[in-house]
């Protein structure tokens, strides 16, 4: 495991402060008149989920956490505990509380592969693919003249996830989602 400078302390980078990992979510580095550089972060606890703003100065040099990467498939949900198993082991199992994965539960289908993040040999969070292909389970039906200022109306995808789309999706497509914004990208064909 490698030091970070004050400087190195980027977006989507892990470092490790109290014996703990932290995602970096913002970073900006600068100077206030005549004093030393700042570099002012946003970090989010890996384990607990909370965010908070640290300063780190010139001087400081924090410890990169070594975070694993590893494929694994989503099996089934039951009961607000989310099942899991290696991609190549169905026999692996385990399973993660719904805290822990936070808004990435309303874009998981079955069998589908996410990558899980591991530290001192435990999960502490999923990374989704960036766009799913999910389908239409409800839609209000398109209101005639709505569309003159290409209005939006509320849906309802297989998983159970709302998302706000152009007036002219219906019920029974599959749409592309965006899993970090949660927006709706393009109609699949």
């Amino acid at each position: 495991m490698s030091m970070l400078e004050y400087n190195e302390i980027r977006e989507r980078k892990y470092i490790i402060m109290d014996g703990e990992p932290f995602e970096v979510l913002t970073s900006h580095v600068f100077r206030k008149q005549q004093r030393k550089p700042v570099n002012a972060t946003k970090l989010k606890n890996m384990i607990s989920g909370r965010v908070t703003e640290y300063s780190f100065h010139v001087s400081d040099k924090v410890q990169e956490a070594d975070i694993e990467k590893v494929d694994k498939k989503f099996l089934y949900s039951n009961k607000g505990e989310w099942w899991f198993c290696d991609a190549n082991d169905a026999s692996k199992r385990f399973k993660l509380e719904e805290a822990l994965l936070g808004s990435a539960t309303q874009y998981l289908l079955p069998n589908s592969t996410i990558t899980a993040l591991i530290f001192n040999e435990q999960v502490i969070g999923v990374e989704l693919p960036h766009k799913v292909d999910l389908k239409v389970v409800e839609a209000p039906p398109n209101v005639k003249g709505s569309t003159a200022q290409g209005g939006n109306k509320l849906v309802k995808l297989e998983t159970g996830a709302m998302v706000t789309v152009p007036m002219f999706i219906e019920e029974g497509e599959f749409l592309r989602i965006n899993t970090v914004t949660g927006e709706y990208v393009e109609r699949v064909k």
